[in-house]
């Protein structure tokens, strides 16, 4: 019997003991050696159906699927490529992520063989010892980058999209009064950082925000101050420095982040007594003043360190006699004020420099219960005849009927 010599580029499926086996010609290397993809599988028929998949990829454009890399080292490499792609700062959470939570729960599975289960797992754990907003930052870095892999052809499917996100609760956190936020401004008046306290409490400024506020985007005449840039701490990439953090000053990134902010006279009057202060610490620096054009830079002009500030808040607000509050506090200080003065909602969004106004109804939803509660008074007047009660000074409305 006459037997068909296979070609060069052809493929082979054989059984090897009590597997079937197939090999994929895929060419030749650089070095002119051949190279092959092989699979194996139980029966002829799974590995004939391996092989077509990859026949099929190949002929896409895909590239040949790597059943060796393991999820930690896709994503190293991954890490790798996002340099100059993202914000510093973005890169390093990213890292972090991976080094502290990924890595150690995944790593060590095969990309290919990854699957929702395991993720899910994983995130089941973390919720034990993190919070849930934490393992949503966890599932949406893998989410990422899995993204990529699916994108690379490496995966069918990204099974951080499909595991099951954390349900976020909403941490009302503490906010202050009407009576400790004035008690809080008569100490930090007079302070050098008093006026970025006030603004903070104001709009609701993020700390890095505050500290990134520029002169060049001080508008006395109209009355306005936009927010665009941001201090912040990140990793040093720079060799032989010998330091392993470094502050920047970036631009912030979304276009709801940068915001306009309007100001009151009192405000404009308070940023222009500030600027006289900062002129004189400027002059005083003399030489040794480095202009950054920063609204609240350090004595010699650098930028501030958003955790020395934290700390000097702290120190602050206890010499109030508030006891210990964090910065992140006067952003939700600031907010929970403005709606309890009866501001829209939208608006406070823009404010905050919120991406979406469902952000925002989600965080401080819960401080809108007297407007629900006043809405539902209205309307069952309305419909039911029951009497809406009247605000002080008000005359019921003529309705035109007589007696």
């Amino acid at each position: 019997m006459s037997t068909k010599k296979r070609g060069h580029r052809e493929d082979s499926i054989y059984k090897d003991g009590d597997r079937w086996r197939g090999a994929i010609s895929l060419g030749y290397g650089p070095t002119g050696e051949r190279v092959r993809k092989k699979v194996s599988g139980r029966t002829r028929a799974e590995v004939v159906e391996k092989v077509r998949k990859i026949r099929e990829g190949i002929a896409k454009g895909l590239p040949v699927p790597d059943d060796k890399i393991t999820v930690g080292a896709f994503l190293d490499r991954w890490l790798s490529t996002l340099p100059g792609h993202v914000a510093d700062s973005t890169l390093d959470d990213y890292e972090d992520t991976v080094r502290l939570h990924l890595k150690p729960g995944l790593g060590r599975h095969r990309l290919t063989a990854l699957t929702v289960a395991h993720v899910d797992a994983l995130w089941q754990a973390k919720r034990a010892t993190h919070k849930p907003n934490s393992v949503r930052i966890m599932r949406a870095v893998l989410r990422k980058a899995l993204g990529q892999a699916e994108r690379e052809g490496l995966v069918a499917r990204n099974v951080a999209a499909l595991s099951l996100p954390p349900r976020i609760t909403t941490d009302e956190g503490r906010t202050l009064t009407v009576e400790q936020s004035h008690q809080l401004l008569d100490a930090v008046a007079g302070h050098r950082m008093g006026v970025l306290v006030l603004l903070s409490l104001v709009f609701g400024l993020r700390r890095g925000e505050a500290l990134g506020l520029m002169w060049s985007g001080f508008d006395p005449e109209g009355g306005t101050l936009r927010v665009t840039h941001a201090v912040k701490r990140v990793k040093n990439r720079t060799l032989g420095t010998g330091r392993k953090t470094r502050l920047v000053v970036s631009e912030l990134k979304t276009r709801k982040s940068r915001r306009t902010l309007c100001l009151t006279p009192e405000l404009v009057d308070a940023l222009r007594r500030h600027r006289s202060a900062y002129s004189r610490e400027r002059l005083q620096a003399g030489q040794e003043w480095v202009e950054h054009g920063l609204i609240f830079p350090t004595a010699f002009g650098k930028p501030s360190d958003p955790d020395t500030f934290s700390h000097l808040f702290s120190r602050l607000a206890r010499k109030a006699g508030l006891g210990h509050w964090h910065p992140h506090e006067l952003r939700h200080s600031g907010a929970s004020l403005m709606l309890a003065q009866g501001t829209p909602l939208h608006v406070v969004s823009d404010v905050l420099g919120h991406a979406s106004i469902t952000i925002t109804k989600d965080v401080y939803g819960h401080l809108m219960e007297g407007d629900k509660r006043a809405a539902a008074e209205a309307i069952s007047g309305a419909l039911l005849g029951r009497p809406v009660p009247l605000a002080p000074g008000l005359a019921p409305t003529d309705t035109g009927e007589t007696g």
